[in-house]
């Protein structure tokens, strides 16, 4: 078979196929409902409609949201194929540079403080909350120069940081927010045509413009240098294909909300088919876009019979989190792996002793939560704390700290310690200093193994830690499949960790929908809280892993000094590497387990509190061990201190203020490595 019939058949099985495969899958969409309605009824309400009930459902109701599927899988897939090579990242797409995030936080921040600006579905300020995103994450991954891993890192962080932006004001403005819960999930949900003709003719515009460029954007893919000496003026280039992928992307937010994924699926399923030349990839691209988002809410109404609605974006992240995987599987025999984000902080700075540094910590957590007890809704009170505990009788008071504020405080202070030790051994044994329990993914096994137990099994709470210890470890052990195969490499190990993130934090949505938790509840306990826990959580969740995993792990910690000098020099000493990493990683995850029963998922304090004991202290294990527990306790008890007291009497999870300096501090440990 001649070169030119194979190249016709491919156009026929891309183009054609493609073509064929959406309108089936359109009509299948079409049929799905609460009452099924044949498939000559339904191509009748399409070519002869008729004033009766079915047709009626047929073209107001299903027709529109089919429709809307196509679009906005095909927007989002156009903006993936700009997206990728305009900063010659693979992996970029508008979820894993942040885009989404960023467009959901402006529209959610201007429906609770500027509803006036939210004309036209909230469109212009979606678009900005885009671009900014954008242009923030380009910028921050180093311009021009950024490399896929870098940019990725960098739209993690800015996920991240939106992400608990965005929570902080849906759980403290439940009313004004109502809604966009599911939105913010993915949802294709449409009521009548308003929505496809509100999004047509600006995703019409976009694709009109990036198609106009496909030529200059062809030169792009030779490189910067080259273009220029074509005689391409590069920078308006990828300003005006960015803006309108931009546009595309902030249009189908503004409309479904932020579902992600397609743009990283759709054009990586026609460049494997072969095609590189823009336009015939972008016209692809929006067709096998529509196919993809259509599937996706195909299956999700497979999944939930009862059409309660689960959010498509969580369909797409089951799919696109495997896939982003394998990309970066890819991209690691492509040689993008050997760089790295960032570094270890081997050299102390502050050059302290471990004997000055545990004193001044612990010195630091006694201010604390003397400060935590004796403040309340009437501000801070050190003299009536001092009187009930050492004075006057006052049962009122003296109940109040010790069944309420006191074990709520010590939660904190154990949680933190434990999640700091679990970021300190996953740092060692993965050799990945941005390695915590929360960017590599235990964290949301254990999510998904607690609200299994929870709201599935529906059996005692407690049994609650089981079902997070076994979602972590189910996790875990996908970890350490993954590490052997990315050979350990930092920021390969980074990338992966967001796939099994997303992978995870996708069931938990899906969970949570079906589980009809409160919006507000259900974002509290995901974004990690001590509020309302007490003595049962101290006692039945975080004692144990202090009492028995703290012991095993001092007796153990020589091996992580004996791990970072090198597979080869240890193997020399006489250590079995393999055997070594998986018995500290699995300590890790348990620890990381018994957390999450206990206060949710809160991230970064294994990842903050290691990196700050190496600048106290250095880089042996045995000091770093009791400093980055000191850290770790102090940084959850300050942060529980100030959830309490910044917007009393109302609260800030917990986890959600560790975020937001977290997200800070991840980046400058990104740029530190640079």
């Amino acid at each position: 078979m001649s070169q030119s019939m194979r190249n016709i058949i491919v156009a026929v099985l891309t183009f054609g196929g493609g073509t064929a495969l959406l309108c089936i899958l359109t009509f299948i969409h079409i049929n799905q409902g609460s009452v099924s309605i044949p498939m000559g009824t339904i191509i009748d309400a399409i070519l002869s409609p008729e004033d009766n009930l079915q047709h009626h459902t047929v073209r107001s109701l299903r027709m529109p949201r089919a429709v809307m599927g196509i679009i906005a899988g095909g927007a989002l897939a156009v903006a993936g194929v700009v997206l990728q090579t305009v900063t010659k990242n693979p992996l970029s797409s508008a979820s894993t540079l942040g885009i989404h995030s960023g467009t959901y936080f402006a529209v959610v921040f201007c429906t609770v403080f500027f509803p006036v600006a939210l004309v036209g579905n909230g469109i212009f300020i979606a678009f900005l909350g885009g671009l900014f995103t954008f242009l923030f994450v380009f910028i921050l991954s180093g311009g021009n120069n950024a490399t896929p891993v870098r940019m990725v890192l960098a739209g993690m962080i800015m996920t991240f940081l939106f992400s608990s932006l965005t929570s902080v004001l849906q759980i403290f403005y439940e009313n004004e927010t109502a809604g966009l819960f599911l939105w913010g999930s993915g949802t294709l949900i449409q009521n009548d045509w308003s929505g496809v003709q509100f999004t047509w003719p600006f995703v019409l515009v976009g694709c009109l413009v990036i198609f106009f460029f496909s030529l200059r954007l062809d030169t792009l893919t030779l490189g910067d240098d080259v273009a220029t000496a074509l005689g391409q003026k590069v920078s308006n280039v990828k300003f005006v294909t960015t803006t309108a992928a931009v546009l595309l992307t902030s249009t189908t937010v503004s409309v479904v909300g932020p579902i992600g994924f397609v743009g990283l699926v759709a054009p990586h399923i026609i460049k494997l088919i072969g095609y590189r030349k823009h336009l015939p990839l972008v016209i692809a691209s929006f067709i096998w876009g529509g196919n993809v988002l259509l599937l996706a809410d195909i299956l999700a109404r497979i999944i939930d019979p009862s059409f309660a609605e689960l959010p498509v974006g969580a369909i797409t992240a089951l799919i696109g989190a495997p896939w982003l995987i394998y990309l970066v599987l890819r991209m690691k025999r492509s040689g993008y792996g050997s760089e790295n984000a960032a570094v270890m902080a081997g050299k102390s700075n502050l050059n302290m002793s471990a004997k000055v540094a545990i004193p001044a910590l612990a010195g630091l957590i006694a201010v604390t939560i003397f400060v935590s007890l004796a403040s309340g809704n009437y501000g801070f009170e050190p003299l009536l704390l001092w009187n009930t505990l050492f004075g006057e009788s006052n049962d009122f008071m003296l109940g109040l700290i010790m069944d309420l504020r006191l074990p709520r405080v010590l939660v904190a202070l154990f949680s933190g310690m434990v999640l700091a030790v679990s970021g300190l051994i996953f740092q060692g044994v993965l050799r990945n200093p941005l390695a915590d329990p929360s960017v590599i993914g235990i964290t949301s096994g254990a999510g998904v193994g607690a609200l299994l137990t929870m709201y599935v099994f529906g059996v005692s709470t407690i049994w609650i830690p089981i079902g997070a210890m076994i979602g972590s470890f189910v996790f875990f052990i996908a970890v350490m499949a993954l590490a052997i195969r990315a050979q350990f490499q930092p920021t390969i190990l980074a990338l992966l960790g967001i796939g099994i993130s997303a992978f995870g934090s996708a069931i938990i949505q899906i969970l949570v929908v079906q589980a009809d938790m409160g919006v507000a509840s259900a974002l509290t306990w995901l974004s990690g809280t001590t509020y309302a826990k007490g003595w049962s959580e101290l006692l039945n969740f975080l004692i144990w892993p202090v009492v028995i995993l703290f012991p095993l792990l001092l007796l153990r910690i020589r091996v992580l000094d004996t791990l970072s000098l090198g597979d080869d020099t240890a193997k020399g000493l006489g250590l079995n590497v393999m055997s070594a990493r998986f018995q500290l990683a699995l300590i890790a995850t348990l620890l990381a387990a018994f957390s999450v029963a206990a206060v949710g998922a809160i991230g970064f304090v294994g990842l903050i509190a290691p990196h700050a004991a190496r600048l106290l202290v250095g880089p042996s294990n045995q000091r770093l061990l009791p400093v980055t527990i000191m850290i770790g306790g102090a940084l959850l008890v300050i942060a529980d201190l100030f959830s309490r007291t910044l917007l009393a009497p109302n609260e800030i999870p917990s986890g959600i203020l560790v975020a937001i300096i977290g997200a800070p501090y991840f980046l400058w440990l990104m740029k530190k490595g640079a």
